[in-house]
């Protein structure tokens, strides 16, 4: 259930309500908008009929229940759109966000090599990982808090945010000390022990739709962090697992504008994960922006040839840099910049 304070309520007002709410037993989230207030109940529904009595107190303009099985996430709760800002990076605005960087970290000149194209050709935030989860126990799995440690060092250096995953939840912690973002990657959006760890962080997550999830499932794993108490969450698809072989996953540039009507958080897309080829990138990416995503992640490495994992699906910098390039009257076109 939803309360929608009265426009002249008051703090007092409003910690009454709280107060009431708890007593019942739900647990109470203040969501404060540009015109009114509302608190969301969360908890059993079953008990609904004290919640709707709310509406007798002279502050509570009215009582109604959240529809959808995803509370926080949806738009009856929040009907202005979720802008997450990271050091000054502004996701789910007018710009369309890039991220971009190797798949993996690999070692100092590797990352800066790399980071100083991306940034150099537009790019505001820095990808790469430094635990990655891998479908065979004997491939790369990363550099783990050695690579969170050139990441950082990297950033600083350049002044480019990371994003960075993590897998585990013992391992939220530490890469919560170095990254700016936290990755929730395709393998575990359903592992509810991870989404709830992360849900107690203050750090934005951006949360990767699973190979065979629905969309519907997607943004419950989006509540499970909401729920927890952090709102910086932002969605992002990466292409879902169909009967096709032709890429490597099967991109659903639906997803974007479906996503956007059923929630007020940002979505982005991951189109080198989507196709798995290089050469499919551009035009899955400048598909994208069309569709009206917030942001794109872009694996970019400056010897794919040589990469450690990923190599396939990474552009060259030059590459990268034409894509860009490429991309700004792609966004002109639909009202964004790049």
């Amino acid at each position: 259930m939803i309360i929608i304070m009265q426009d002249k309520a008051t703090e007092k007002d409003v910690q009454d309500v709280i107060s009431r709410v708890e007593d019942f037993g739900y647990m109470p989230k203040l969501l404060e908008g540009s015109v009114r207030t509302v608190i969301a109940a969360l908890g059993d529904a079953r008990d609904k009929a004290r919640l709707q009595a709310l509406e007798s107190l002279s502050h509570v303009e009215s009582v109604m229940p959240i529809l959808k099985p995803y509370k926080l996430c949806s738009h009856e709760v929040q009907s202005e759109k979720t802008i997450i800002d990271v050091n000054g990076v502004k996701i789910g605005g007018d710009k369309v966000v890039v991220m971009a960087g190797p798949c993996s970290v690999e070692g100092e000149e590797q990352i800066m090599k790399t980071a100083q194209a991306v940034k150099e050709a537009g790019a505001s935030i820095l990808r790469g990982g430094a635990f990655k989860p891998r479908t065979s126990p004997y491939s790369f799995q990363g550099m783990e808090e050695e690579g969170l440690k050139l990441l950082r060092k990297v950033s600083d250096a350049i002044g480019l945010p990371i994003v960075t995953e993590v897998m585990n939840p013992r391992e939220a912690d530490l890469v919560h000390e170095y990254t700016d973002i936290m990755q929730i990657g395709a393998r575990n959006v359903q592992n509810f022990s991870l989404l709830k760890e992360v849900g107690k962080l203050k750090k934005p997550i951006l949360l990767k739709r699973g190979l065979s999830t629905t969309i519907e499932e997607w943004l419950m794993s989006a509540e499970y962090i909401l729920s927890e108490g952090n709102s910086n969450v932002i969605l992002c698809e990466r292409g879902i697992r169909t009967f096709e072989k032709a890429t490597r996953n099967t991109l659903d540039l639906s997803a974007i504008p479906v996503t956007k009507e059923l929630t007020h958080l940002p979505v982005i897309v991951d189109p080198s994960h989507g196709v798995g080829y290089w050469q499919y990138v551009a035009s899955m990416s400048k598909a994208a922006v069309a569709c009206g995503t917030d942001g794109l992640m872009i694996e970019v490495h400056w010897k794919p040839e040589e990469a450690f994992s990923d190599g396939p699906q990474s552009l060259k910098p030059h590459k990268f840099s034409k894509l860009m390039q490429e991309l700004r009257p792609v966004a002109q076109a639909v009202a964004r910049t790049i």
